[in-house]
């Protein structure tokens, strides 16, 4: 009979325990990567910018970042052209709506400001009629930029939202739903230039006609403030091969929904910075959400639009826009959480407000304690800094400096240097607080 195997034939072979130093070595080798991840974090920490911009709806911040891309990282504004197309339209589609419907308000019973003869009213009738397409368009392009998203009481509008130009066919598509909203929006978009196409001369003669221009004169059509620049430009908008240039893309109008994010690569004085601008939506029901966004922020940009004098909020027309900016730029000097921020005050739209005073605007009117002084470009803009300085002087740390400018975001010139110099500074007081060399 087969004698059976013994035990030690089926035992495991015999390995050799691992020294002890090569096992001290793999842990100083792990801890050394530990330590070197670390230390680059910290590095890349240390590189990284913050800077909010902050203001009410409507004052310049979403063209202040503009402007920072346009100075830092032109390449990527490049490639966006073709996304604006949709949003220039939407702009045109809204001014010329506004502007029948203000027409139709002073033609009623209830205007009571326009004696208009029965033909001039015919000849509106006329070209509302003929422009109906073209102003059809203006709720669908707004909820295809708005990704089917509504806000408040659903009125109509375009928000934006982060990652909004893949939505219009941008170069970060990716998953098969976005692909899907970016084919809608084409489809819109292109339609929309198709009608803008076949209605340009109405669109001019509406623009041309005198009624329109006294309306306008008068202030009794309140358009945007980019509205007249988009109806000037219309025969060059309205080519079939058009893209969007710098200028348009500044003039849009265009509402920030929440806080958007950009990080921009800047290079200054041969270091190489990490900029994080975050652009927030201004309208008041909005503002809770700048919150979260504000602790470790380098940099506070607060853009006060001085040209709003004349101007009252949408959500409650009881305040005036200058009111209301001083107000919330008190509140973001005594706030805590940005004590240590970089101050930067931007006295934005100063090209509207030298229009507004040079059109015989008075600020008196809507600013009783402006009083008797002169309405000119310099007493105006002089008094508006002054009362932003007295509120730092009243309710801002001790000790932190505001740095003020005026400001005009659509002069890219002038907005360059400004950026240039509110950069170094920016940069300056971050290198001093981190320690970078």
């Amino acid at each position: 009979m087969a004698r059976p195997p013994s035990i030690s034939s089926f035992a495991a072979p015999e390995t050799a325990a691992p020294p002890k130093e090569n096992a001290e070595h793999l842990n100083r080798i792990i801890e050394d990567d530990i330590k070197k991840d670390s230390a680059k974090r910290k590095e890349e920490k240390k590189r990284e910018v913050r800077v909010m911009l902050l203001g009410q709806a409507e004052s310049g911040k979403s063209t202040l970042r503009k402007q920072f891309q346009i100075c830092y990282a032109s390449k990527s504004l490049e490639g966006e052209r073709p996304c604006w197309k949709p949003v220039v339209y939407f702009n045109i589609t809204k001014a010329v709506r506004l502007i029948f419907n203000e027409l139709e308000y002073q033609f009623s019973e209830h205007g009571h400001t326009l004696e208009a003869p029965k033909a001039v009213q015919q000849q509106i009738s006329e070209l509302r009629n003929k422009l109906l397409p073209l102003i059809a368009l203006e709720d669908s392009l707004a909820s295809h930029l708005n990704g089917g998203v509504t806000i408040g009481s659903g009125g109509r509008g375009a928000f934006v939202r982060s990652g909004w130009q893949a939505l219009v066919g941008g170069p970060s598509q990716s998953d098969v739903k976005t692909v899907e909203a970016a084919a809608r929006v084409a489809e819109v978009s292109i339609l929309a230039a198709k009608t803008l196409g076949s209605s340009l001369s109405d669109v001019q003669t509406l623009w041309a006609h005198p009624t329109v221009k006294l309306l306008v004169h008068d202030r009794k059509v309140r358009l945007e403030d980019s509205a007249a620049f988009f109806l000037n430009e219309i025969a060059r908008i309205a080519e079939p091969d058009y893209i969007p240039t710098t200028d348009d893309i500044l003039n849009v109008r265009l509402q920030t929904l929440g806080v958007i994010e950009h990080s921009l690569p800047i290079s200054m004085g041969g270091l190489s910075y990490n900029w994080k601008i975050y652009d927030v939506a201004g309208a008041c029901g909005q503002r809770q959400a700048w919150v979260p966004y504000f602790d470790d922020a380098t940099a506070i940009i607060f853009l006060a639009p001085i040209s709003a004098y004349d101007q009252y909020l949408e959500e409650d027309p009881k305040i005036n826009r200058i009111e209301d900016s001083l107000q919330l730029f008190s509140s973001v000097c005594s706030n805590q959480l940005l004590k240590d921020a970089h101050l930067v005050l931007l006295l934005n739209k100063t090209d509207l407000l030298r229009k507004k005073l040079a059109a015989g605007i008075s600020i008196s009117k809507y600013i009783t304690s402006y009083g008797n002084r002169p309405n000119d470009y310099d007493t105006a803009a002089q008094y508006f800094k002054t009362h932003f300085q007295q509120v730092h002087k009243r309710k801002d740390f001790p000790h932190r400096v505001l740095w003020s400018h005026y400001t005009s975001m659509l002069d890219i010139k002038a907005t360059q240097s400004i950026i240039s110099s509110v950069g170094e500074g920016i940069i300056r007081k971050h290198i001093s607080e981190v320690g970078l060399t």
